[in-house]
């Protein structure tokens, strides 16, 4: 292994230099200690599906509108089900080995989720839908994207801010629009849950990072400290403009992104 990756049955980093197995039709990739714990027979499938980091958010979205991808909608739903009167939702981390099993599991079955109902833990359910966002090419708001959303967020008087960002909004691409919308729907809800203690503050610090990122794959130390609190800023922005815009784009009723 010359870049580490991680192992497809495990989930731990198989580290530079070790030795790992390869299948040369589906292109698991895992050690050799794990190699009796590997699926049989494989089933060859696109890598997109087995790591997210390869591929961006169309990747995983579906053909039909709202091209919101069928794991985020399924831990949203989730997660809204009952999972708003938990009280640090999103903050509070679930168990790091269980969020990279379900991780996993969702990404290999495709189209045909297994449900959550089982994992006990909806902290779980919340890393898995953190993870995946974190796990993309590249961040929700887009790398090209990403110094207009900053400057948007950085203008001081309140109706112009919103302006810029509703612009800068319906510039990303259709997946990402879609998803950006849907997942601004959903902290909304969660921030005004009275149990949750997850203000708009509070959420935008913690989905800062994964929503919005950086502008390149490799920043240096000085852009990402530079960055960070800029990206708490356009997260709360973004969670400042009305419900109604964000609807616009999935539509007034969600219940048919709900996967039956």
């Amino acid at each position: 292994v010359i870049r580490p990756e991680p192992c497809g049955v495990c989930g731990s980093r198989i580290r530079f230099g070790k030795t790992a197995i390869k299948c040369c039709q589906c292109q698991l990739l895992l050690h050799t200690k794990c190699r009796e714990q590997c699926p049989s027979p494989c089933v060859p499938r696109p890598r997109h599906h087995t790591w997210p980091r390869e591929g961006v958010l169309a990747d995983f979205a579906p053909s039909t509108t709202p091209l919101v991808p069928p794991l985020v909608v399924q831990c949203v739903t989730e997660v809204e089900t009952r999972g708003l009167t938990e009280t640090g939702l999103y903050r509070v981390p679930g168990a790091e080995q269980l969020v990279r099993e379900w991780k996993r599991r969702l990404l290999r079955a495709g189209g045909a989720l297994p449900t959550l109902s089982s994992v006990t833990d909806i902290h779980v359910v919340c890393g898995v839908l953190k993870d995946f966002l974190r796990g993309l090419k590249e961040p929700l708001v887009t790398f090209s994207l990403h110094p207009a959303f900053l400057s948007a967020a950085d203008i001081l008087d309140d109706a112009a801010c919103d302006t810029a960002l509703r612009h800068v909004v319906s510039k990303l691409p259709p997946a990402n629009r879609d998803t950006l919308a849907f997942l601004m729907l959903h902290l909304l809800k969660v921030s005004r849950s009275p149990n949750c203690k997850m203000d708009v503050l509070n959420l935008s610090r913690v989905f800062g990072p994964t929503l919005v990122g950086h502008s390149s794959a490799n920043p240096t130390p000085l852009a990402i400290m530079e960055d960070t609190p800029r990206q708490c800023k356009v997260v709360a922005r973004l969670l400042s403009l009305p419900a109604d815009f964000w609807r616009g784009f999935v539509g007034t009723e969600q219940e048919n992104l709900v996967p039956m």
